[in-house]
């Protein structure tokens, strides 16, 4: 149980400025992009510095189909090739699944998670705010493996239980 609290503790240090309140003049565009795989491209350079992505993906804030970081003063738009998350792990500790982003924000998987699962090639979950997340193929096989050895199968729909929660994953063709 020292890991599920210390995932909950991780959770509960995250914290994120408030960018929904915050609503500026858009000022300009900047050549950065959030590529498919995860990456941070500013200028054609991957941005290597993890803090320096932590703090970008901190103020980042989706309005409609476009994304932008946000200031109280600033919004400056940048493109984003898929989503700005991908869930690349998830670990299940006392009947409670817990997802890791690519940047290494922890989640807990309930069922007020939105999982968007309409394109089973990219089915995608709301990581925060209005912010999706992949799921990667790995996390997906997963969670329908551990479903599938644990009765998660009923009438033709695949359920994943995490906590008191029953989400559903995946439906028989």
């Amino acid at each position: 149980m020292d890991r599920l609290s210390d995932l909950l503790k991780q959770i509960e240090g995250q914290k994120e400025p408030p960018v929904e309140s915050w609503n500026p003049e858009h000022c300009a565009d900047m050549d950065l992009i959030i590529t498919r795989s995860g990456d941070w491209v500013h200028e054609g350079t991957k941005i290597s510095r993890p803090k320096l992505v932590k703090l970008f993906a901190s103020i980042l804030k989706k309005e409609g189909d476009d994304y932008f970081l946000v200031t109280p003063v600033e919004k400056v738009g940048i493109k984003v090739e898929s989503t700005p998350f991908i869930v690349t792990t998830s670990e299940l500790i006392g009947g409670q699944w817990f997802m890791t982003n690519n940047l290494g924000e922890v989640s807990q998987l309930t069922g007020a998670s939105e999982l968007d699962l309409r394109d089973d090639q990219n089915p995608l979950i709301l990581w925060r705010r209005n912010l999706p997340a992949r799921i990667n193929q790995n996390v997906m096989y997963q969670w329908q493996m551990h479903a599938l050895d644990n009765g998660g199968l009923q009438d033709g729909v695949l359920y994943l239980n995490s906590g008191d929660d029953k989400l559903v994953i995946g439906c028989a063709d």
